[in-house]
């Protein structure tokens, strides 16, 4: 740790550069988790490096993804729980990437606070270390900004990016999906990181008990059932696009069922989804009932308990549900695409 650089000046005016020292010491042994082959600096250097191994790829292309947290950091702060909030960020974008069938090398965070705690930026890391082991990448770097008078001391933003690559012949696009073929659920662990504008309104968690136990989330309570990570799909879809045709993909964020899958679809193809099949967790059904939100709105803001979608032909549905659940996901069908251009019906 540097113990030369200080500045009294700039401690009178909210920032103690002491404070991101000791936040880096603290986060190392977090990040020492995520090594993996290709990673070849240490945190700490004005750049983060890494080895670019292309084995087996003939064609690559870079594939990147950038996302934050959004207001469910609310729940943090309300919690004061501050070590899951870091594999949000990582799935928000790792999980973005894989759609397209990249495999994520490497992830860097960015951490705005209105003070420093160290204690607080190493807990806020070591979900984002948790989230990179997750999805196989390496956190190579990052950045603190201590930014007083813009956050409140004890509130803070983050948000990271990822970088992967793939294969440019075997990149997953929709060139090849056809009417008939079939749509697979990976269910979600969650409301994930979308649509917590409007959660935190439903529940008014900043005026509200959210500590006591729920019956209907089997005795969790709303904050602890809110603060569930948001899943990373990334090995299972690897392993899943090792075994059988792949045709689209799409990533259940923001928008729901309405906005995201058809953005994997093309145009003259719609998915049909049957809505009896969804396996709807316990807590939108709590959130509808709560803020007396109709149906079209739960599906046009939640994951409503899917959160990635996979369309593969017919032929394959029992492998691909069989690869699937041996890497431990209970996938199951909810669809199939057939020839609209509504996008997505759910009946």
């Amino acid at each position: 740790m540097n113990t030369n650089s200080k500045s009294d000046s700039y401690a009178a005016a909210g920032v103690d550069i002491t404070a991101g020292y000791k936040a880096v010491e603290l986060m190392k042994t977090h990040i020492a988790r995520t090594f993996v082959n290709g990673k070849t600096s240490e945190i700490g250097g004005f750049g983060g490096l890494f080895d670019l191994d292309l084995t087996g790829i003939n064609k690559p292309v870079l594939v990147s993804g950038t996302d934050g947290v959004g207001t469910k950091l609310k729940l943090a702060f309300l919690m004061d729980k501050h070590d899951t909030v870091g594999i949000d960020c990582v799935a928000m974008c790792v999980n973005d990437i894989i759609c397209c069938g990249a495999k994520p090398l490497f992830f860097l965070d960015y951490i705005a606070c209105g003070k420093n705690y160290p204690e607080k930026i190493a807990q806020i890391v070591s979900g984002v270390a948790e989230g990179c082991v997750q999805s196989g990448a390496a956190l190579i770097g990052g950045e603190t900004a201590e930014m007083p008078g813009f956050y409140p001391v004890d509130e803070y933003d983050l948000a990271g990016f990822s970088v992967g690559v793939a294969d440019k012949d075997r990149i997953i696009d929709n060139s090849t999906m056809q009417e008939g073929d079939v749509i697979i659920a990976l269910p979600s662990s969650g409301v994930h990181s979308n649509g917590f504008s409007l959660v935190r309104k439903v529940f008014d968690v900043e005026n509200s008990d959210i500590t006591s136990p729920v019956e209907e989330l089997g005795g969790k309570s709303i904050g602890e059932t809110l603060l569930t990570p948001t899943k990373i799909y990334v090995k299972p879809v690897l392993k899943l696009i090792e075994g059988v045709k792949v045709k689209g993909i799409s990533h259940i964020t923001g928008g729901g069922f309405y906005e995201n899958i058809p953005r994997s679809i093309p145009k003259g193809l719609g998915a049909l989804i049957n809505k009896n099949d969804i396996r709807v967790l316990p807590i939108f059904k709590l959130i509808s009932q709560k803020g007396n939100i109709s149906e079209r709105d739960m599906f046009n803001t939640f994951n409503m308990g899917v959160g990635m979608s996979i369309v593969i032909s017919e032929n394959d549905v029992d492998k691909a549900l069989s690869i699937l659940i041996n890497c431990g996901e209970d996938a199951y069908v909810i669809g199939k695409i057939i020839k609209s251009d509504e996008g997505v019906t759910i009946c």
